[in-house]
């Protein structure tokens, strides 16, 4: 259908429109007039996707100023759904140009990712980690490697990177929606590399998908997405933890293994310092004088007889966190030296293994750390700002490809040039051992960043609309503070229905009247551990196919299955419904997912254990007969006894004056509202949502922001 909405033409690909799709819209389009920011929030099932896709293609066919659609996800299936939808959308819009004198728009659109789900060459593909696939593409496609390729052809190079090198400016792509699988088929048929060209069509598409990392982790983003233009709307789908993916993403552990592997990283460097001394001096007089002149002068290497204008496989990580003033200065002159530069790495890891030899917590500010450096080992903390640049052209001028077996100095890099660089919204946490396991020694340093703003200012700052959505951002009104960020529009919509498909209820009492909960000091008792199973099953015995339970962290799961087996509650279960169990394993979880699916589709039903913030609540879905129940174990809190949680609490209450109470309610809340999510995908779909706590049913200061709240009208 196509509709006029304040103004401007929409092409909606149905015949109908929601109620909340039209108000979704409506609000967008004020964001966008208003080139700012916005939090929308719309359930899930709804076409939130397609809503988004509708309004800014049509506002960009109606505004040629406004720049790309980046529409950022989390996940590849999630990526491919996008591009499934749009490629409908954009086959709607041609067919309704067809008429005499008309020409359908053109549009092209494409997906971004890493080379391990784009790679096309045999070789590459066989390679399991991401790690390898990125070293193995760098052996093959470095401008250095090539050029001796040249004087000797039986050095192997990437023939896929040498044809999309030869085509040169044809090597373009024709307006169309390129999934990973097109790009893949296209680059087999034509026999260029999909990878590059993708990366080099980015400037040409009027679309584009990708994960969060190309935009919030600045070592990715500085090399992927800093030439797109200010006018660009950027979507964050599926955002309800994108603090947390912030912190993650500005966040550095080291533990003894990986300094040590640091150390031999410095022992390999040095000998290939000593040897492109004896056999090519010049190239390291070269970069010291680059180095001289400002890390802005040194991102590439003197120009070399075959290099191509494509980025090739000495195209390394950006610095994780440079002021552009700082890219500006001559790299200090105690770190310009190769050698000079690998003693100063050398003194740093042997002042981190002194530091990792305690026998208590230490937990202290950068600042402080930095003062102790200073005075231990006299490492100033502006040079630490340069030590990632600095290695990373050190890598380039040896001519190193194998990435992957430098990661661990590159993580110790990546922790100096954050510590030297940011002396707010760090914390520096030193713990000798795992508390779940206090009697084996396990060392690690652990730089963690408490301000989620640190990652998104940069994006708020550069694009001129950014949009944050999804379908669980109750409470809503906490993004703005820890995002640290002033919307333009914030609004939540509610889904319309036109049936009573959905049965919330918080269950606050067991059979023997007595009370329910997995607060700490009742999670023990027998008598709750035995209501909670007795819950399951009765509901098994009354509920068909699916049900899928979510206890609050594995260690809960593992304690109350053995004490239910203990009981024989297993057993009454198991007459009902099969049973599966998520574990941290990726291969179980994936094989028990399959046979869950398998139990109910064949009639027999099944009941599927899970955890809050684990990869089944934030990613798999239970739709139709899958998830005709789902039950939230309790209130999943965080464990309010981890050291980052507690130094990440204290610098919300002094920065933005959130107290630590209403944080946490908040993160258990929308955490709740994601599990319970994953059952109904649809209006067509239905089931019973259970909050089995007494604690969802209390609007204290405590718990304000009461259950997870389900937006409906009947």
């Amino acid at each position: 259908m196509k509709f006029v909405l304040d103004g401007l033409t929409v092409h909606f690909p149905y015949e109908y429109i929601y109620p909340e799709q039209y108000r979704y819209m409506l609000e967008l389009k004020r964001a966008l007039d208003a080139r700012g920011h916005c939090l929308l929030e719309m359930p899930t099932g709804t076409g939130k996707t397609i809503t988004l896709l509708s309004l800014i293609t049509s506002y960009q066919l109606a505004h040629p100023e406004v720049g790309k659609l980046v529409y950022c996800t989390r996940t590849v299936p999630e990526m491919e759904k996008v591009l499934a939808e749009l490629k409908e959308l954009i086959d709607y819009r041609s067919r309704y140009f067809q008429g005499p004198g008309q020409q359908p728009p053109p549009i092209l659109a494409l997906g971004l990712s890493s080379r391990k789900n784009l790679c096309v060459h045999p070789s590459v593909q066989e390679e399991g980690s991401r790690e390898s696939v990125d070293a193995k593409c760098r052996k093959l496609t470095a401008a250095w490697i090539r050029e001796k390729h040249i004087s000797e052809p039986d050095i192997e190079v990437c023939s896929f990177f040498e044809e999309l090198e030869r085509a040169g400016q044809d090597a373009v792509l024709d307006p169309g929606i390129y999934t990973l699988h097109d790009m893949r088929v296209l680059g087999r048929k034509k026999g260029w590399c999909p990878y590059f060209l993708a990366r080099h069509m980015l400037a040409f598409c009027n679309v584009v998908v990708y994960n969060y990392q190309y935009m919030l982790d600045p070592k990715v983003a500085n090399m992927v997405s800093r030439e797109l233009e200010k006018e660009c709307i950027v979507v964050f789908d599926e955002a309800h933890n994108i603090d947390n993916v912030c912190i993650e993403a500005l966040s550095v552990n080291l533990r003894q293994q990986t300094l040590d592997a640091a150390g031999r990283n410095i022992t390999r460097l040095r000998a290939a310092i000593d040897k492109a001394k004896a056999t090519d001096a010049q190239r390291l007089k070269d970069e010291y004088n680059r180095l001289w002149s400002g890390l802005a002068q040194q991102g590439h290497l003197p120009a070399q007889k075959n290099r191509s204008p494509l980025p090739g496989g000495e195209d390394t990580l950006a610095n994780p966190a440079l002021p552009q003033d700082i890219l500006q200065e001559a790299v200090p002159g105690n770190i310009r030296r190769a050698e000079h530069f690998m003693a100063f790495l050398r003194r740093f890891i042997e002042y981190l293994r002194q530091r990792l030899n305690v026998q208590v917590v230490e937990t202290e500010t950068p600042a402080t750390f930095l003062a102790h450096l200073q005075e231990k080992v006299a490492i100033e903390g502006k040079t630490l700002r340069f030590c990632y640049d600095r290695l990373a052209s050190l890598l380039k001028t040896l001519e190193i490809t194998d990435m992957d077996d430098f990661t661990p100095i590159h993580l110790v890099a990546d922790m100096a040039t954050l510590v030297g660089t940011y002396a707010r919204g760090f914390a520096i946490i030193i713990e000798p051992y795992d508390d779940r396991l206090p009697s084996v020694p396990d060392p690690v340093i652990q730089l963690s960043c408490l301000d989620a703003s640190l990652a998104m200012k940069p994006v708020f700052s550069k694009f001129q609309s950014v949009v944050i959505t999804s379908g669980t951002l109750s409470p809503i009104d906490l993004y703005p503070k820890i995002l640290n960020f002033n919307p333009v529009v914030i609004q939540s919509f509610k889904m319309t229905l036109t049936r009573d498909c959905l049965c919330p209820v918080v269950l606050t009492r067991g059979t023997d009247q007595m009370p329910m909960s997995t607060k700490f000091e009742m999670r023990s008792d027998a008598g709750v551990i035995h209501n909670y199973g007795r819950m399951l099953v009765e509901l098994s015995a009354t509920i068909p196919d699916g049900i899928v339970c979510f206890f609050v962290s594995y260690l809960y799961m593992d304690q109350i299955v053995a004490k239910w087996h203990d009981m024989g509650i297993l057993q009454d279960l198991m007459a009902y419904k099969l049973l599966f169990i998520e574990t941290q394993d990726v291969v179980e979880t994936t094989l028990a997912l399959d046979n869950f699916r398998r139990a109910c589709d064949c009639g027999r039903g099944a009941m599927f254990f899970s955890v809050a913030r684990g990869k089944v609540a934030e990613g798999i879905d239970f739709d139709r007969h899958y998830g005709r129940c789902v039950v939230m174990m309790g209130v999943p809190y965080q464990y309010t006894l981890s050291r980052i949680l507690r130094a990440r609490l204290e610098y919300l209450r002094e920065t933005f004056q959130i107290k630590e109470s209403d944080f946490l309610a908040f993160d258990a809340v929308r955490q709740s509202a994601q599990c319970v999510g994953r059952v109904i995908r649809s209006k067509a779909d239905y089931g019973m949502m259970i909050f089995a706590d007494k604690r969802y049913q209390r609007h204290d200061k405590q718990f304000a922001a009461g259950p997870p709240p389900l937006r409906l009208e009947a």
